[in-house]
């Protein structure tokens, strides 16, 4: 049986190796480069590989442009003004702090600084020190820490508790400049997991932030976390707290997609198995998550992660058109779930971009009967 397994891994990696796929109909084969029948996704107005973003998981220009600024001029300015012009209770700040966390934290991953070289993210640094008021700079140094508590803890070091125990600190100050803000009690949530908080704690932080953005699709998602089977739940106390949100949100809400973040948390390390992305728990979500996106707003800030998990599934389960019609909406921004954890995530969503467009072609799709 482990030879069984090692064998069907192999194959998967084989379609990582060589992407390019010959769509015959009715079937899918790997080709070598250059194949006449090889799958073309430059047909379909698809980006190269090289030029997708692997920041974002859809567009945000203001933030694009303001990170572009900060990190040449390294002034924090640019982003001052953009939180500060952001509103505390939509998806955008959650995202937004996020990504500015994640630039200072890169930077310094590449920069760590020395005898005679400052460290990367240093603006942060300056935003904190010359504005310790400003709330947004407290979110964004909050989440940072968070990033690399969690980097401390994929390295191995022992670093971790005291970096959480930081970030739980400035997390309080953070909720205290912007009361009404949910940003700092969304942070805390992974520092509660991560610190194994107990129950009782955790749903007393989350009644927090439910007072403050019942409907928050980033907030659930952060909280969905802690009860899945790998952290301090299990299965099925993750399913139960996914759908019973779905059950309560909101028309127009995306938090009906959560149970498909919860089926894609517990899927097994290796499965190759077509009937399990075909099963009906599976095809429920997927269909929950289908009807969300369309009743959803199409500039929602979540609609492209909400996208981007659905593409995964949808090939899984060798659904072909109807991953297409997702891929044509996002295709340009892969900073997302599952692609993220990928070490290459620009790569792994070629993978399945080109698995979609060959699986389509092979019955009978091209450019012209795809609607945009």
């Amino acid at each position: 049986m482990a030879i069984l397994w090692l064998l069907m891994a192999l194959l998967m990696l084989s379609f990582v190796v060589l992407p390019l796929v010959r769509r015959r109909r009715g079937m899918i084969e790997l080709v070598h480069p250059g194949h006449p029948d090889a799958a073309d996704p430059a047909a379909y107005g698809f980006l190269r590989q090289e030029e997708l973003d692997i920041r974002l998981p859809g567009p945000d220009q203001d933030l694009l442009d303001a990170l572009e600024l900060v990190q040449r001029t390294q002034d924090y300015t640019a982003a001052a003004q953009l939180l500060a012009g952001t509103e505390t209770d939509g998806e955008l700040r959650w995202q937004r702090v996020q990504a500015l966390a994640g630039a200072a934290a890169l930077e310094l991953r590449q920069r760590p600084g020395g005898v005679h070289e400052t460290p990367g993210g240093q603006w942060l640094r300056v935003w904190r020190a010359e504005r310790p008021q400003d709330a947004g700079a407290a979110a964004v140094h909050a989440e940072f820490l968070v990033q690399q508590g969690w980097r401390a803890l994929a390295d191995g070091t022992k670093d971790f508790r005291l970096i959480m125990e930081e970030a739980r600190e400035v997390c309080g100050q953070a909720a205290a400049l912007a009361p009404a803000d949910p940003v700092p009690h969304i942070i805390e949530l992974a520092v509660a997991r991560g610190l194994g908080c107990s129950r009782e704690e955790f749903e007393q932080l989350w009644l927090k932030v439910l007072d403050r953005a019942p409907h928050h699709m980033g907030a659930h998602l952060a909280a969905l976390h802690y009860w899945c089977e790998k952290w301090h739940g299990s299965r099925e106390q993750a399913y139960a707290f996914a759908e019973a949100a779905a059950a309560r949100a909101p028309r127009g809400s995306l938090l009906a997609a959560l149970p498909l973040f919860a089926v894609f948390e517990h899927l097994p390390e290796v499965n190759l198995v077509l009937s399990l992305y075909r099963g009906e728990v599976v095809a429920k979500a997927v269909l929950g998550a289908q009807h969300a996106a369309q009743e959803a707003r199409s500039d929602d800030p979540v609609l492209p992660h909400v996208r981007h998990m659905l593409v995964f599934f949808l090939v899984r389960a060798e659904r072909w058109a109807e991953a297409m019609h997702q891929l044509i909406r996002v295709d340009g921004h892969v900073g997302a779930l599952p692609w993220s954890l990928a070490a290459d995530p620009a790569a792994e969503f070629a993978v399945y971009r080109a698995l979609a467009v060959a699986g389509y072609e092979a019955n009978g799709g091209n450019p012209a009967s795809l609607p945009h």
